[in-house]
């Protein structure tokens, strides 16, 4: 099992849940509201004057081989448009109750 945190642009938010809904994908945990920045050339999402951008954040545990179908999905809806942006984070689940 691994996790997968998603972090995307608000703007972004039925188009991440409408993916996870086609890969069949139903448990996750959502985070509205999250604040930060782009490791590389990402602009700051502070929900500020100066920086009025928001993003959203999902986290969901799944089985191994539904890895890569959603990382694919996830490099596709981010090339749709590279200034929103959208990113992936797997870690392992060791152990789950």
């Amino acid at each position: 099992m691994k996790s997968v945190m998603i972090v995307f642009n608000q703007a972004n938010t039925e188009r991440v849940e409408y993916m996870l809904d086609k890969l069949e994908i139903r448990g996750f945990t959502f985070w509205e509201n999250v604040q930060g920045r782009g490791t590389v050339d990402g602009d700051p999402h502070r929900g500020t004057h100066t920086w009025p951008e928001l993003n959203n954040a999902v986290l969901c545990v799944v089985d191994d081989e539904k890895v890569e179908p959603l990382l694919t999905t996830v490099r596709k809806l981010d090339l749709r448009n590279k200034e929103v942006g959208v990113k992936a984070f797997v870690w392992a689940i060791e152990q789950m109750v």
